[in-house]
């Protein structure tokens, strides 16, 4: 059984769309349809743009989420999932891709969230640092007895969690588990403190906004990082959009349950190869490839 997966922030990389613009007609009204839905030629930064440009979150999230879109769109019948999964912002990807949310929303709703992580970052100055070499439950354990705001936000893969919080919270939470025999503790190159409480005031922002995009019934299961199980009422997609930004990513127990669900291989949809790297750390005997068109 196959199982598509979505990739988030940090996949980005100069130049990403430019052949699937080049070699596709339906590829380039979807990439032009996208510079008119946000306001500006974001294509122009995907295919030639710097490091630091495509950096941005207004770029990036859009960017990514562009890229995944279509990359499916013009695979065929290469793309032909048995459920679905996107971190992070993949999730809104593996939603278009399932056909339980529009292109039209989706990009509007991605647009939204970026600059809605923004702001919320700019109201709570917030951090974030990936922890390696040390059991999920350690981690837990020391977020919760740190006293400023700190919490475990992506699990990743096993011995690898992303903690999110303010930048004290961060600090208290990296002292106790140096001491706890962390394997190593690398803090990360972020505008704010993702998956957390910190992003509240995003999440209110873009509640408004997913409850008034339009739902429909996915043409395969979504399993959605709020509670790595699958999904496919419209209602329950929705509210789980809603936590996810104040929620943890939960890419290890997901990718799990898709196995124990019948998964025997995984596509990754998407520029680089992030999470096929992921999914061997988390089981080694399932396939992990990246899906290509020609």
């Amino acid at each position: 059984m196959k199982a598509f997966v979505f990739p988030g922030q940090g996949a980005q990389y100069p130049g990403m769309g430019k052949d699937l613009y080049d070699s596709f007609q339906a590829a380039r009204e979807i990439f032009e349809k996208a510079n008119d839905i946000l306001g500006f030629r974001i294509t122009d930064i995907m295919f030639s743009g710097t490091d630091e440009e495509l950096r941005q979150t207004r770029v990036t999230q859009p960017a990514i989420f562009l890229h995944s879109v279509v990359l499916t769109s013009v695979a065929g019948s290469a793309f032909d999932p048995a459920m679905v999964a996107g971190h992070s912002l993949g999730e809104f990807s593996a939603l278009v891709a399932a056909g339980a949310l529009s292109f039209d929303d989706g990009l509007r709703l991605v647009a939204g969230r970026a600059s809605a992580m923004q702001r919320a970052c700019g109201i709570n100055p917030s951090t974030m640092a990936a922890v390696l070499g040390m059991p999920d439950a350690v981690v837990v354990e020391v977020c919760s007895s740190v006293s400023a705001t700190v919490v475990p936000a992506n699990y990743n893969s096993p011995g690898q969690i992303v903690i999110s919080g303010t930048v004290e919270g961060i600090r208290e939470a990296t002292e106790q588990l140096k001491a706890r025999g962390a394997k190593r503790i690398v803090p990360l190159s972020v505008s704010g403190g993702f998956h957390s409480p910190c992003m509240e005031p995003a999440r209110q922002e873009l509640e408004e906004a997913i409850r008034t995009a339009r739902f429909s019934r996915p043409v395969c299961p979504v399993y959605q990082n709020v509670s790595a199980m699958p999904v496919t009422d419209p209602g329950e997609i929705m509210n789980n959009l809603v936590a996810q930004l104040t929620s943890p990513v939960r890419w290890t127990q997901t990718i799990e349950r898709m196995i124990a669900d019948g998964a025997t291989s995984f596509v990754e949809a998407g520029p680089g190869s992030v999470l096929q790297g992921l999914i061997k750390k988390i089981n080694q005997e399932v396939a992990a490839s990246a899906l290509t068109v020609s």
